[in-house]
């Protein structure tokens, strides 16, 4: 496509600052990278600019993985004060989500959008229910699952992530809550996961999408740099904040405040796809 004129400029940068700023203190508040705010908002903004639309959903998730790369950082390093990481985990499921994500985010064009959209909104639904209604267990010892079980869901729990620009956190939270893993050690953790989900993510984007006609000025293959510019420091910043709010609320309000973020996400995912579904329709 063409240069943007200064209205379309300013239409990308200011969606692009709001999701900075809330996909920030998401991030560090519930370890999710903040794509679950990025992709969409990426994705709005790049279709009033006039993006075209056989690649807009593809530079929103690439941009949002190349975001999550500084994002993660910013508030995995925050909950690493705080000592909410563990370390034995990231070395046991690290390798495993590494795989899941280079091959989700190589068949990332290939999976109906509608079908991840209708997986993931059912699956969003159904952990929102269990971390807002099940009552926590007394003891906080976690319990484990062997480490061919682990190396399956870490690639799921990447591939996954890597289709739909998230960092994880979406999934890997209520997994670690679910096994036994205190509320703000499993968002810390899930935080550093990030990292492994969005660098090698963000480059497989940049290399599918090399060359691609219709990309928008200073993109490099699928991930738009101005975009990603504006959003770090937003992100990076905003994250300690969110970092700050979860180590300062009880334990049930942040299962609580994951739960409801997760029913609201599920919620706007079931809308768009009824819409998709009534204008193939139509």
């Amino acid at each position: 496509m063409e240069g943007l004129d200064t209205g379309q400029l300013a239409t990308l940068a200011s969606v692009a600052v709001g999701a900075g700023v809330f996909g920030g203190v998401l991030a560090g508040l519930l370890g999710v990278g903040g794509g679950i705010v990025i992709v969409p908002a990426l994705y709005l903004a790049m279709s009033v600019v006039g993006m075209d639309p056989a690649i807009t959903m593809q530079v929103a998730v690439g941009t949002s993985l190349a975001t999550i790369v500084f994002t993660s950082l910013s508030s995995a390093m925050g909950h690493h004060k705080k000592g909410a990481v563990d370390y034995g985990l990231l070395k046991l499921w690290g390798p495993s989500i590494l795989v899941g994500v280079l091959i989700g985010a190589v068949l990332g064009g290939i999976v109906s959008g509608l079908i991840l959209v209708a997986v993931f909104a059912m699956v969003a639904a159904l952990v929102a229910m269990d971390m807002i209604l099940r009552k926590p267990r007394e003891e906080t010892a976690p319990r484990s699952f062997s480490r061919p079980v682990w190396a399956g869901l870490g690639v799921v729990a990447g591939a996954v992530s890597a289709m739909m620009g998230i960092g994880g956190g979406t999934v890997c939270v209520p997994l670690l809550n679910f096994l036994g893993y205190d509320i703000r050690r499993a968002v810390g953790t899930s935080a550093a996961i990030g990292f492994i989900i969005g660098l090698p993510g963000a480059i497989v984007y940049i290399i599918t999408g090399w060359g691609a006609e219709g990309l928008m000025p200073f993109s490099l293959g699928y991930v738009n740099l101005l975009a990603a510019a504006v959003i770090v420091p937003l992100t990076m910043v905003f994250a300690r904040v969110g970092v700050a709010i979860a180590h300062s609320i009880p334990r049930r309000a942040l299962r609580l405040a994951f739960g409801v973020f997760l029913a609201l996400t599920s919620a706007r995912m079931f809308a768009d796809l009824w819409t998709q579904l009534t204008a193939m329709g139509a």
